[in-house]
């Protein structure tokens, strides 16, 4: 009985929502928080008010996945990083918001469910760049200690050896140049060589399967980039497996069809006027794909 009721809620997907609601400042909160303030002080920056009363976007439900839709300019990256901040998530990287913004994240409201998340974090597109910057780095130093340890493998398999048998580590050498081809003798003498058998988006695929745990809410900005289709229909399966087995919620701003495709995900177009929720067919990004593609059906 006790499995089948697990299996009952995994099945529900209550549990996976931990943020539930979030309301943004409409006009008048904005300009009651920034009259308020511009008696005590001068601001000519008043980030990030003015986006999104324009949109007529103020209340937000989440489900497991929720998406936030929109091109360049939309509010997508600010909509993440008020989010972000006002629930406490964790942030890899902190930036200037400008004088407003703590200001405005003050003043938003959202709820919460009774249990709590083991983790809230945030993950931008800069912190995978940033990981696989730290890899190709580790990469290049393996390519010169490969370069090296090929000449060494050389120089004791061809060269007379005049060794002494105090010197045991020349004498490994010798005995393995003999017994091992080189890419063995190499491979023994590298650590982390499995490193350099993976590209960008291998690299960027495991960032994510690191960084992804249990139990915990995931604000991910843009999280497609640096990975192919195929390896973002991937990260597509595993995000949908942290859901549904791992009781995780995810917040994510993309542009990509796949991960718009996620099942079960609400998706806010930014783009519209009113904000609205649309399925991800509706999209105006996703339906430029399709056409051209129905257009071109026949060389397929």
């Amino acid at each position: 009985m006790l499995d089948c009721n697990i299996y009952v809620i995994i099945l529900s997907g209550d549990i996976m929502i931990y943020l539930k609601n979030f309301s943004l400042l409409d006009e008048n909160q904005e300009y009651s928080v920034i009259c308020y303030e511009e008696t005590r002080n001068i601001f000519n920056n008043y980030y990030p008010t003015r986006i999104f009363p324009k949109k007529h976007f103020k209340d937000i439900s989440f489900s497991d996945v929720t998406c936030f839709y929109g091109g360049n300019g939309s509010g997508k990256t600010t909509l993440l990083n008020i989010i972000s901040d006002s629930i406490g998530s964790i942030k890899k990287t902190n930036y200037d918001k400008g004088s407003h913004f703590n200001l405005y994240v003050n003043h938003c409201n959202y709820d919460m469910t009774l249990e709590e998340p083991l983790e809230i974090k945030t993950v931008t597109s800069d912190d995978v760049f940033d990981y696989l910057i730290d890899i190709r780095s580790i990469n290049s130093n393996i390519n010169r200690r490969k370069d090296t340890l090929s000449k060494d493998y050389l120089n004791a398999k061809f060269t007379k050896p005049h060794i002494s048998l105090d010197n045991y580590e020349e004498l490994k050498k010798y005995s393995d140049s003999r017994a091992q081809s080189m890419s063995k003798y190499v491979r023994e003498r590298l650590r982390n060589n499995n490193i350099v058998e993976q590209s960008n988006g291998e690299s960027a695929l495991l960032f994510w399967e690191k960084e992804i745990k249990e139990n915990a809410i995931y604000i991910l900005d843009e999280p497609e980039n640096s990975l192919s289709a195929e390896n973002q229909l991937k990260l597509k399966k595993f995000i949908e497996e942290s859901v549904r087995f791992f009781n995780c919620q995810f917040i994510i701003s993309t542009h990509s069809p796949f991960l718009l495709s996620l099942d079960q995900a609400k998706i806010y177009d930014l783009d519209s006027n009113p904000v609205t929720i649309k399925r991800w067919t509706e999209l105006p990004n996703v339906r430029i794909y399709y056409d051209f593609f129905k257009k071109h059906d026949n060389e397929f």
